[in-house]
């Protein structure tokens, strides 16, 4: 893939007379996760390069969220944040509840840095327009999605391979693959902290209703959580749990998760929630010989039914309070060059750009290919925002109360119980 863009590479110096010429700072604050740190001092090289005029301060750290929390309050703000929402530190949350983000819809009419195509042409369908883009369910953009990545079930294809078993496309079929599996000990699920589970519940709960269902459930529909189709999700999820490894709860937590995702390696477990991510994330992970990454969506409801890739969107955006907002539009707009989706691509990292995926190899292939098996289509995952309600996270609720399912501490009705109150009680403070 990178000799299919060298070429614009080379454009794209040329045409560094053209570019923004001033003598402009930029801070960017971009989150450490699987991808790693490479790509994003790649990127800003690149985008240097082409802008001479503008420098930039680059600031990358697994626990970003939690270092600008301070320097935010305090009134100083970075010019850029790339951190998507679900991050531990929720500070993308914050500032959607607080409505301190920059409106960048301009961003999509701006040609590309390098380039002769706008960045609204060169996006991928549909990627535009969801709550991960739009959070106030309008036709404002506040946020640019980024490395978009199918998330689902990921699995030793090679052991699939060596017992000749197939990846179950229904859940009646994955509870009897649970069973022959609990003959040799192999549990059927874990999953490296219960958060991970925004790869699944997107899918399954349009997997019951549609995906309308699935915005009505994210958009706070009053009772929604007391629907067939609701009751339907939390009793195949709690099933699912009860065949999880037992080590699953001891490791589930921000300094041991690795270990859960080492499960799928050691074959101590068969499948787990996550995104193509996790191959760079478990590259010095020890393996098998046979093993090899498997991926495939969340089982149909039936047999034939169709089944959904939660895609995850992470997010690049600016906050209202920044100093450099020209410029930091020009470092938006450089992200879908084809120069900087080369670079993220080496790392795994997917730009939702227009047929990019069809030139991918290798593992990364092997993820985003489940776009094109039967009866598969994406759902992109997010929840609308509100204005804060003290106490209540929807998330929290939904994701970590899996713990407490396996732990046998909650019921599956004191979880719908709980999912319906605080739903409802976002239902009254949407933020629009």
């Amino acid at each position: 893939m990178n000799k299919l863009f060298l070429s614009t590479f080379a454009t794209a110096m040329l045409m560094a007379s053209t570019a923004l010429a001033q003598d402009t700072t930029i801070s960017v604050a971009a989150f450490e996760g699987g991808y790693g740190r490479d790509m994003y001092t790649k990127v800003v090289a690149a985008f240097e390069a082409i802008n001479p005029g503008i420098k930039v301060d680059l600031t990358i750290s697994r626990t970003i969220g939690e270092e600008l929390a301070p320097k935010v309050a305090a009134g100083d703000f970075p010019d850029v944040v790339m951190v998507g929402q679900g991050s531990r530190s929720g500070i993308t949350e914050n500032f959607i509840r607080g409505k301190m983000l920059e409106d960048v819809s301009d961003v999509l009419t701006m040609t590309v840095p390098g380039e002769a195509v706008t960045v609204g042409d060169k996006l991928t369908p549909g990627i535009i327009g969801s709550l991960a883009t739009n959070p106030y369910g309008d036709d404002k953009t506040y946020l640019m999605p980024v490395y978009a990545s199918p998330t689902g079930l990921v699995y030793d294809a090679g052991l699939f391979q060596t017992r000749n078993w197939t990846a179950p496309t229904d859940f009646d079929a994955l509870f009897a693959l649970a069973e022959t599996a609990e003959t040799d000990s192999i549990a059927l699920f874990t999953y490296p902290t219960a958060g991970y589970l925004d790869s699944y519940f997107p899918s399954i709960l349009a997997a019951v209703g549609g995906p309308d269902f699935y915005r009505r459930v994210a958009s706070y529909e009053r009772d929604i959580w007391l629907t067939p189709e609701a009751r339907k999700a939390l009793d195949l999820t709690s099933e699912l749990l009860a065949n999880v490894s037992p080590t699953t709860l001891g490791y589930a937590n921000n300094q041991d998760f690795t270990r859960n995702q080492q499960s799928i390696l050691d074959n101590t477990a068969l499948f787990m929630p996550n995104g193509a991510w996790i191959v760079n994330e478990m590259k010095d992970g020890p393996r098998p010989d046979h093993f090899a990454w498997g991926f495939t969506p969340v089982p149909a409801i039936e047999p034939g039914g169709t089944r959904y890739v939660t895609t995850t969107v992470e997010a690049a955006w600016v906050p209202a309070g920044a100093d450099q907002k020209d410029a930091a539009r020009q470092f938006l707009a450089f992200l879908y060059s084809d120069v900087a989706a080369v670079i993220f691509a080496e790392s795994n990292a997917i730009q939702p750009i227009l047929g990019l995926a069809d030139h991918l190899q290798g593992d990364a292939a092997i993820f985003y290919g489940a776009y094109g098996q039967p009866n598969v289509e994406a759902v992109v995952g997010g929840f609308a925002a509100t204005n804060p309600v003290p106490g209540v996270d929807i998330r929290a609720t939904l994701f970590d109360s899996a713990n407490s399912i396996i732990d046998g501490s909650m019921s599956v009705d004191d979880w719908q119980a709980s999912l319906n109150e605080a739903s409802n009680r976002l239902s009254d403070q949407l933020a629009n």
